[in-house]
Parts: structure tokens; sequence; C-alpha cells
């Protein structure tokens, strides 16, 4: 389980291992008799160099504690044997030192106010790669690829692929700002574009670039209108790329449906609310410098329910639903609770109130009051769509109103979090 050899032959060892397991995993018992293998070995020889679990003396993985940012962060230290504590992380990340030979640092984009660090080794970023590579590019590497990725700051996991063979991959920072980078990445001329929703958007509407054979979505929860009007214009469908600053986590097979990576991961999947909703809390066997056991993530997923037509017996994931700090909570009528309303409730309730709806944003700005947003043609349908969401409250017996404001924020750096709650029940936003 340590870092041994050239990092490419831990790619090549990672690509040969997924598309093996791919052919050999055939029902949920195979990958839970593979996993238990797997997390039992990684436990005896990853987990007594880390500072936080060598107190605990577990044995089997539902012996360990729960964990999520905030603890990791409290200590981060205690969660790495590359010996960097949060403060140097922080430092190495704004290139103030440098990270450990071998090591690299990198950081959460912060989309919740809230940014994380993650630490890896450079086997690591290779592990990565090659299995990302055998869910993305099946064929490679009898077939290569010439990469735009497109996401909003540089991370030591992407520039691993250019020394990878018959890989080529330019990173085009979002900071530069959609403007400038939509000729660059047109005049790179690239046959696969990775980016999120928002971007793909954007260049479906203005200025796509050619000759692109894949497309990938990513970072951000991809809705159905983004994916419409990105498929139309490029002609090449979707795939989704589930991955946060913990890893990968899913990639969408050919059939368009996000498998989540349970023959690289360890899910638990904790129900959230009454409608099917889950949380994923993941433990990464494949990460011996940063542990992530049982780490619990902010993800909203709604799990397919029928087996998918590719066969893979991977759970799939019929929806990314969004954060779980952006479900809302409003008082109910008679005052005595609060009601949750999932971001796919209320998305689905404005997106029926007419064909033309393709981008919105709903931001819960106080205790019970929400903020409506359109794009400015579309003002005429702000008071038709207020009506209707006030209608799903009453159902719901919730009191709350909605004001509708005219006009959409400039596309940023900034994930689309198109329902966001601002609003916090201890108080602030």
């Amino acid at each position: 389980m340590k870092d041994r050899g050239w990092p490419v032959a831990r790619l090549i060892r990672a690509w040969w291992r997924t598309r093996r397991l791919a052919s050999t995993l055939h029902t949920r018992a195979d990958i839970e008799r593979w996993q238990n293998r797997r997390i039992a070995r990684w436990m005896t020889e990853a987990l007594p160099g880390i500072r936080y679990y060598t107190r605990l003396g577990a044995r089997r993985l539902e012996d360990l504690p729960i964990v999520d940012k905030s603890v990791l962060m409290a200590d981060f230290g205690a969660f790495n044997c590359a010996g960097i504590d949060g403060e140097t992380g922080w430092r190495i990340f704004a290139g103030k030192d440098r990270a450990p030979a071998g090591f690299h640092v990198g950081a959460s984009t912060g989309t919740s106010g809230n940014r994380g660090l993650y630490v890896i080794s450079d086997a690591e970023r290779y592990e990565w790669l090659g299995v990302l590579l055998a869910k993305a590019l099946p064929r490679y590497p009898f077939e290569g690829a010439r990469i735009a990725l497109v996401l909003p700051q540089v991370s030591a996991l992407y520039s691993a692929t250019n020394r990878a063979p018959r890989l080529s991959l330019r990173f085009f920072d979002l900071k530069a700002g959609l403007e400038t980078l939509a000729p660059a990445i047109c005049d790179w001329k690239p046959d696969t574009l990775i980016a999120p929703p928002k971007v793909l958007r954007w260049l479906a509407e203005r200025t796509p670039p050619t000759g692109i054979r894949r497309l990938f979505s990513g970072a951000e929860v991809l809705d159905a209108p983004d994916r419409a009007i990105i498929e139309r214009v490029f002609k090449v469908p979707v795939r989704e790329i589930y991955m946060a600053t913990e890893g990968l986590l899913g990639v969408a097979c050919e059939h368009g449906t996000i498998h989540l990576l349970e023959d690289a991961l360890h899910f638990e999947l904790e129900p959230v609310g009454t409608d099917g909703l889950v949380s994923p809390i993941i433990t990464d066997s494949t990460r011996t410098t940063q542990i992530m056991a049982r780490y619990r993530m902010n993800d909203l997923l709604r799990l397919r329910e029928r087996p998918c037509p590719c066969g893979s017996p991977l759970r799939a994931v019929a929806e990314i639903v969004g954060r779980a700090d952006d479900i809302l909570l409003l008082p109910a009528i008679d005052g005595s609770r609060l009601v949750e309303v999932t971001p796919d409730v209320l998305r689905n309730v404005i997106l029926d109130c007419d064909g033309r709806i393709t981008d919105f944003r709903v931001v819960q700005v106080g205790p019970d009051r929400l903020t409506l947003s359109l794009p400015e043609p579309l003002s005429d349908l702000g008071p038709g769509v207020c009506a209707a969401i006030e209608g799903l409250f009453l159902q719901l017996g919730i009191r709350a109103m909605t004001d509708f404001d005219v006009g959409l924020p400039a596309t940023g750096i900034a994930k689309v979090r198109r329902i966001e709650r601002r609003w916090r029940a201890n108080g602030g936003t």
C-alpha cells in the first residue's frame, strides 16, 4: 500500500486494476468482498502512521468515527503523514513555502465559504488519473486524447496528465474570464472538453469549439436545461464526472448514468429527509498520505432505482441534487417547526412554470423570505413563478414569501448554485 516505483507505473496499475475489476465484479457481493479485503489491508498498513487514528486502535472500519471538513481542518496535521499542519498547508498553497519533496498541497474553491486543504503524493496523483482514464476513456491507451480542462483553479491532480503517454492536457483557469478563455480553447483544438456546466453552456451559446468528440461536466450540478442546450449545440452527449476536493467519486458510463467509484472507494449512504435522498460518507483506501476514512460529504444524491443498461453492479446515481446546506429551512404555518425543502423540489416547480426558463436563482435570505431572480428577457414571468413557489409552500404547510428580482449575476469563477440558503437558523447569513 506504500507509494513505490515510478509514478507512471502507478497510473498503469490503477488503469489495469480498474479495467480488470469492471470485468470481474459482477454482483454487490463481489464488490463488498473486494472492498472488505482492501480496507482491512489499508487499515493495517496506512492508519498506524496517522496521528488521529493511532490513539483509537480500531480494527474495523465501523469502529472509526465519522469526520467532516470541520474536524479535518481543526487538526489537519493529524490526518496526514507528510508532516504538514494547517498553517503550513496554507502557506504552501499560497506559494510562501515549498511542499516536501514528492508531495503536493491543494485547496477547495470554498463554495460554502469554508475552504479545505488536501495533500497528496506524486504516486496518488497518478492513481487518480489511472482510475479516471479507465472510466472516462476506456479505449486509452490505444486511443489518445487532447483534453481542455476548465476549472476555477489549477490542481496538482490534473498536472499529472501531461506526463502520461498519448495524452495532452491544457488547463484553462476560469479566473481569467470566459471571454478571454473561449478563443484560447478554440485555438488549442481539443477533442475532449471537461468543464463546469456553466462553462459548457456559455461556450455553446457563444463560441463552441469544433471537433469535440467527448464532453464531460463536473464541479457543479448539471441541470436538465443546461444539458439540453449543450448537447444540442455540440451534438455530443454530456457525461458527468462526480468529483470534489475529497477526490474522484463517480463517472458516468456511456449510457449517461453516474456510477459511484465503489471499485476504488467505500461509500456509506446516509438518508437525508424522507424523499429518498442520501449523503455519502466515503473511505478512500487508495490514499495513504492524507487519510479519508468515514468522511462525511455535504452532497445530496438520489440513487437510481432501476439497474443501468450498462450492467454495472456499482451503485448508480439518478441525480446529484445539490448540497445539504442548501436545503431550505422555512417555518411551518403554525410556527411549530422548520420544514425542509430540498433543492430538487423547488427546481422542478420553477422549470415547470414555463419552457422558456432555462436559468434562475433562488436564495433564502431570511427565516421566511426568498428572492427569485430570472433573466431580464423573462421578467414578465416573475410574478407567476413567485406564485407557483408560494403555492408549493402552501401544499407543504409552509409560511414564506418570495420577492422577485430581475437579472442574474454574471458568470464568474464561483460555482453556480441555482438554489442557495444564505440564511442560517442559528443567525446570520
